[in-house]
């Protein structure tokens, strides 16, 4: 299994570039969990617990892959790295089984999204000032590269 990890701030096109890869390549796509998670809560703000609860189910999904992709590339919009620094910037901790767990599903290559599309506000987003999308831009930047996996930076055109 080849596993694409899609991440970016919010608003950035992760989940159109998902869905289009997963499409254009036969592919699995691992749609984002914290989104469904959030709009059936009816609120982006989530507890320690509920950050832990959409954390373990991400690691079940990834679980789950390994024994049923029979192949196919897999397109996660979002995944562990996300979780990671969400659990850093909002509690200012992480979980060490998170940690475990990103080591052991790791991605064979990072799609990470530049925030440079216009903030689109909805019910499942919440960061639209410009200066929290470029740190938690360089945050998600600094995960892939202290685990060493190659990662390209897609920046949108006009």
């Amino acid at each position: 299994m080849f596993r694409v990890g899609i991440i970016g701030a919010e608003s950035t096109g992760k989940s159109t570039l998902a869905k289009y890869l997963a499409k254009r390549y036969n592919g699995i796509l691992i749609p984002e969990y914290a989104r469904e998670f959030v709009e059936q809560k009816g609120t982006t703000e989530v507890t320690w617990e509920e950050l832990c609860e959409i954390a373990k189910h991400q690691i079940e999904e990834m679980e789950r892959l390994q024994d049923t992709s029979d192949g196919l590339p897999v397109f996660f919009d979002t995944e562990l790295i996300v979780t990671k620094v969400w659990f850093e910037y909002a509690f200012h901790r992480v979980p060490e089984w998170l940690e475990e767990a990103i080591k052991r599903f790791p991605m064979d290559v990072y799609l990470l999204t530049y925030p440079d599309l216009p903030w689109v506000p909805d019910k499942a987003r919440s960061n639209g000032s410009d200066a929290i999308r470029m740190e938690l831009t360089e945050r998600y930047e600094a995960e892939i590269e202290a685990l060493g996996i190659p990662y390209y930076i897609i920046e949108h055109t006009n």
